[in-house]
């Protein structure tokens, strides 16, 4: 999918049902970047995220729900992290799949499907939050370890579903330089576009309204609480701030050029138009991991 060329544009490999022909992507910027942000978190985010699941354990031996959601929400981002060292063998073989197709694909699921779960757990701790400060003595049937177990597995349920979706089409494609290109498709295909709909309205701009209107409840109820000092006040506020600001720094970018390219690439003699949204998205693909070393920790 990448030029040998050491100067120029990349070439992105560019593919339909039947097809396959060249067009010029310059992939500079994530080829630079990738092996940074890929290293940086496999330093820090394993080790702040095995620190988060000790936490997160402590809680549950407390009977604190809390530690539930956080403990998967640490073992979804821990996955992810164990896959990094094979897409860092990738960027640095200039997007060139050394393993199996089976590897990619399990790889690429690790990649997409961490982003929903992540997203469905920071939701259920941000809902949790808002029923202990907004209604501490209604809604305990909600605040149990066997609720916050359940919901966890459906949460899991769900995005293994999807899973086997990418499962069922192949994600390793050999471009002109014989280089095994994975999980890269361009122009996007039908099924793609329909489960990128699917990835942005049920996997983000639902849970992120959920989120939003909990924490909105919590600043409300805050706010009316005579018996909180206004410095404590403040600090809840600038954290339910921070939160909802790194969220949406981490996640928003990736979904709205997701769904950009979804609804521009509607076929391939459209491809100059599309090529600023591509490049783009691969570049915004990597804020997200920049989360895993921070988003377990931050919940505590």
């Amino acid at each position: 999918m990448r030029s040998k060329a050491p100067s120029g544009p990349k070439m992105g490999n560019i593919t339909t049902e039947n097809s396959s022909l060249s067009c010029p992507i310059d992939h500079t910027i994530h080829q630079t970047l990738a092996p940074v942000v890929y290293v940086t978190v496999l330093v820090v985010g394993f080790p702040a995220n095995c620190l988060s699941l000790y936490f997160g354990y402590l809680q549950i031996k407390a009977r604190n729900e809390l530690g539930v959601y956080l403990c998967n929400l640490t073992i979804a981002d821990l996955f992810y992290i164990c896959s990094l060292p094979f897409w860092l063998q990738y960027v640095l073989q200039h997007d060139d799949w050394s393993h199996g197709d089976l590897s990619c694909q399990v790889c690429g699921i690790l990649l997409y499907e961490n982003i929903y779960i992540s997203v469905g757990f920071l939701c259920c701790i941000s809902i949790d939050r808002y029923l202990a400060v907004a209604h501490p003595f209604r809604f305990h049937q909600f605040r149990t370890l066997k609720a916050a177990v359940g919901v966890s597995v459906l949460i899991w349920a769900k995005e293994l579903l999807t899973s086997i979706y990418f499962l069922n089409h192949k994600e390793v494609i050999e471009d002109e330089d014989q280089h095994r290109v994975c999980f890269e498709h361009y122009p996007i295909q039908a099924w793609q576009r329909s489960i990128n709909y699917y990835r942005f309205l049920v996997g983000f701009l639902f849970p992120i309204c959920l989120l939003l209107a909990s924490y909105q409840g919590i600043l409300r109820a805050v706010r009316r609480s005579h018996g909180t000092q206004k410095s404590r006040k403040d600090q809840i506020q600038r954290l339910v701030l921070s939160t909802v600001v790194i969220f949406l720094a981490c996640f928003l970018p990736y979904h709205v050029l997701l769904l950009v390219r979804s609804l521009w690439e509607r076929n391939y003699a459209d491809h100059n138009l599309s090529i600023s949204p591509l490049v783009l998205l691969a570049s915004s693909l990597l804020i997200f991991p920049l989360s895993c070393p921070f988003s377990p920790l931050g919940t505590c």
